[in-house]
This record gives C-alpha cells, structure tokens and sequence, in this order.
C-alpha cells in the first residue's frame, strides 16, 4: 500500500531529529532548555537538508555528465556504423566488380576454347575432305582420259552434255558447302546456348551469396537494435529513480516552508515549483530563530524541590 507524500517525509525527518524528552518530564525544565533543544532540532534538520541537497546536486551533475557520456557515444556509434557501411559496401563493390572480371575472363576463355575446337574441327572435317576429293580424283583420273578421247571422236553435240554436267556438278558442290555453313551455324548456336546457361549459373551462385551476406548484416544490425534498446530501458528507470528523488526532495522543502508560515502565520507566498525559494525561505527562519535564542539570557536551572 502507498504512503502519502507528507506523511512519508514527516516519518523521515522525525527519524532523523534527535529524540524528544518524555512528556513527564517536560516540567522540570525551564524554558530556555527548551528552545535550545528547539534550536538543536532546527539546527540538525538545516543540516540534514544541506546535506540532502548537495548529494541531490551531486546526482543530478552525475547524471547529467552520464548523459552526455552517452549521447557522445552513442554519436560516436552512430558515425561508425555509417563507416563501417560504407566500408562493407565499397568491400561488397570491389568483391562482385572483381567477381564479375573474373567471370568475364572465364567466359572469353570459355569462348576461345569453343572456337578453337571449333577451328580444329573443322580443319581435320577439311583435311580429311581434302584427302576424301583427292582420292576421288585420283580414282576418276582413268575416266577422265577416257571421256577426253571419247570427246575427240564424238559430234559438236557432246560438249553441252559435258557443260551440263559440269553446271550440275557445281551445284552440288554449292549444297554441300551450304550445308557446311549451316551445320557450322548450328554448332555457333549450340555453344552461344552453353555460354548463356554458364552464365545464368554464375548470377545464381552471386545473388546466393548477396543474399547470405545481407541476411548476416540484418542478424547483426538486431543484434545491435536490441543492445541498444536494452541500454535505452536501462537508463530511462536510472532517470525515474532520480525524478523519484527529486520529487520526494521537493516534497520535504515543501512540507517544511509550509510549516514555517503556518508558524508564522502567513500564506505560502512563494510558487509550488519554487523549491530553492522555499528551503532559502526555511533558512531564514530558522536563522531568525536562532538569533532569538542567542538574545535571550542565560536562566539559571531551578533548583531541586527539597
């Protein structure tokens, strides 16, 4: 169950003033020892909130140097995880640009090999054509003599035969050279077809790892989220513990400045929020009361009823 404010602070400074004597025995002594315990009282409670508010001062200078020690650092933070972004994206630029060299160069070898296989192939395709046509000749040859003596001795009539056979013979050589361009065309296709799956392959592998290495930065980035919001918890309860103090200072400088003009008789004629009025305010009396003791005499205790 809550304690009242007032009644919290009247229970704490009656704690800390020294002890009263018995009711009993508050007639055997004059006056004057009473407004000197007064005056001790008055002068011990001036002390304890001197003391009570150079510590709350003392607090609130430390926790506002932490406070700045924290938002310097937490500057600082900032300013290298923007650093240390950059430098992971200029490492990121880097390693896919020389990424992307390196499969270029992959790739333009890749290609010259092709073509250098294609090359090859295709001169052994001509060499062996080559040997094919000149086996052919040679094989050919005889008829060739016979058919030019056949020549000799047959009608006008016979060269357009052999011309038309010639032009036929040019025409088939024209077909298979065409299909030699159209195979040679559908290899081309075949490897531009290999090259474009390599290359998919290639993208694939690199968004792979694009995709790990941004999942391991947003893993940390929470990491350092969560961190943060645990020290931001942390320091908003250190603040409401100290708002807390504040309060219940602020609440003993009043509960004495009311006091104080309730004894003097007077309306509270300072704000509420004014607390450094109120315990000046508590000061001056209780120095106005002390100078009303020292000018009273010093009385002789009465002596002992016999």
């Amino acid at each position: 169950m809550a304690v009242p404010w007032e009644k919290y602070f009247r229970k704490t400074l009656q704690e800390k003033l020294p002890k009263k004597i018995p009711e009993q025995n508050a007639d055997h002594f004059p006056p004057v020892l009473r407004l000197l315990e007064k005056r001790q009282e008055l002068a011990d409670a001036d002390r304890g909130l001197r003391a009570q508010k150079e510590v709350f001062q003392a607090t609130m200078a430390a926790l506002k140097q932490r406070r700045e020690q924290l938002e310097k650092k937490e500057q600082e933070l900032k300013g290298s995880f923007v650093r240390f972004d950059k430098f992971l994206q200029d490492a990121e630029a880097r390693r896919s640009c020389a990424l992307r060299r390196a499969a270029e160069a992959r790739h333009r070898a890749g290609r010259q090999e092709a073509e250098a296989l294609r090359l090859r192939a295709q001169l052994e395709e001509l060499q062996r054509e080559r040997a094919r046509l000149q086996r052919q000749l040679e094989r050919l040859e005889p008829c060739a003599r016979l058919l030019r003596q056949v020549l000799e001795q047959l009608p006008q009539e016979v060269p357009e035969l052999v011309a038309r056979f010639d032009a036929l013979a040019d025409t088939q050589a024209a077909l298979r050279l065409t299909e030699r361009e159209r195979l040679r065309e559908l290899e081309e296709a075949r490897a531009r077809l290999q090259r474009l799956r390599d290359t998919r392959q290639d993208e694939l592998l690199r968004q792979g790892q694009r995709r790990a290495q941004l999942l391991d930065r947003l893993e940390a980035a929470r990491e350092r989220t969560l961190h943060w919001e645990s020290k931001w918890v942390q320091i908003q309860n250190t603040a409401a513990q100290k708002t807390l103090l504040l309060g219940r200072t602020r609440m003993a400088a009043l509960n004495l400045f009311q006091l104080v003009c309730q004894h003097q008789r007077q309306p509270p004629a300072l704000d509420i929020e004014d607390t450094e009025g109120q315990l000046e305010q508590v000061k001056r009396f209780i120095l106005d009361l002390s100078a009303v003791l020292a000018s009273l005499p010093q009385a002789q205790p009465a002596a002992p009823a016999s």
